[in-house]
């Protein structure tokens, strides 16, 4: 029976199996790799100690820091958790595979996985052309036209990735003019690029192509007539979709599946089970914000344990 298990690979949940680890909680963690979505960043200038970092340092650092505390905490790097049940007694059980561990709380730290156009050729084409990585993909498509699909930070960061590579970049965003959601500093770099064409107010309607992509379709906010580009690659950045179903059949979740949390104590509305991260409604998708709620998530843990001792 462990105290605590932590579920997740990212930021968040290397933060919280450092502080089990320090609070000396019997706890494990589980996780198909460390580092998170991050990973395939090529450059991160907003994590607080270091100027610029790569996704795959940051990754390095975060195992080498959690792996410092391996006497303390039990690591399955590499073990995905395929469901968590409640039982009668309000403890739980964490299924891995064919093995079953038990557990008196539950740090979900699963993060998100990339959110899908869900248009006709998107899934057809997935590695033909369709792409959800440009840190990832982008060499792939040098002298190419390609289209960037969202308007938030990841398509914004996709398109600056893209413009060091490919010929031309189509930004699709659903927004009017001015209602992009990236930083002011990727947008600047965006805007003073002679590569790219934002077209706003419109959505990708179709992926086309042969043997690869030939093309994107889509359509004006206002209007059923559809337009094509010619391009080689479509990126998909709108985001991602919360890793919430492990513990959705007794957590409350969202119209969007993230995981309602108390941000006080970081607490679910099943005692016990705790999360923090991108699998939560939080309004701020950033590292920084994921390990602090995870820290916080932690210590309201090991507050619950004491007093259900």
């Amino acid at each position: 029976m462990y105290e605590t298990i932590i579920i997740g690979g990212g930021p968040a949940a290397v933060a919280a199996g450092v502080y089990a680890a320090r609070k000396q909680i019997k706890t494990a963690l589980f996780a198909s790799q460390i580092g998170g979505q991050s990973v395939v960043s090529d450059g991160i200038e907003n994590w607080i100690g270091e100027e610029v970092i790569s996704g795959p340092d940051l990754a390095i650092k975060l195992k080498k820091h959690l792996e410092s505390q391996k006497d303390n905490i039990d690591l399955h790097i590499g073990e995905n958790v395929d469901k968590v049940n409640k039982k009668e007694d309000g403890t739980f059980e964490v299924v891995v595979g064919e093995d079953i561990y038990e557990t008196k709380t539950v740090l979900v730290c699963s993060g998100g996985r990339h959110r899908r156009l869900g248009v006709p050729g998107e899934s057809d084409f997935e590695g033909r052309g369709v792409a959800f990585c440009a840190t990832c993909d982008a060499p792939f498509f040098k002298d190419k036209d390609v289209a960037v699909v969202g308007g938030g930070n990841s398509g914004l960061e996709a398109v600056v990735d893209l413009i060091k590579y490919a010929n031309k970049v189509y930004l699709i965003a659903r927004k009017p003019d001015g209602g992009l959601r990236g930083d002011p500093v990727t947008q600047a770099e965006i805007m003073n690029s002679d590569k790219v064409e934002i077209i706003y107010e419109s959505n990708a309607s179709a992926v086309v192509g042969e043997a690869m992509v030939t093309g994107l379709k889509y359509k004006k906010n206002d209007s059923d007539e559809e337009h094509e580009i010619a391009v080689q690659g479509v990126f998909v950045e709108i985001g991602s979709v919360p890793n919430s179903e492990i513990v959705g059949e007794f957590v409350d979740t969202d119209d969007w599946s993230n995981i309602k949390v108390n941000f006080e104590n970081q607490e679910t509305s099943c005692p016990g089970v705790f999360a923090a991260g991108d699998v939560t409604n939080s309004a701020y998708r950033q590292n920084n914000i994921a390990v602090g709620d995870a820290i916080k998530a932690l210590l309201s843990a090991h507050e619950y344990l004491k007093k259900n001792q």
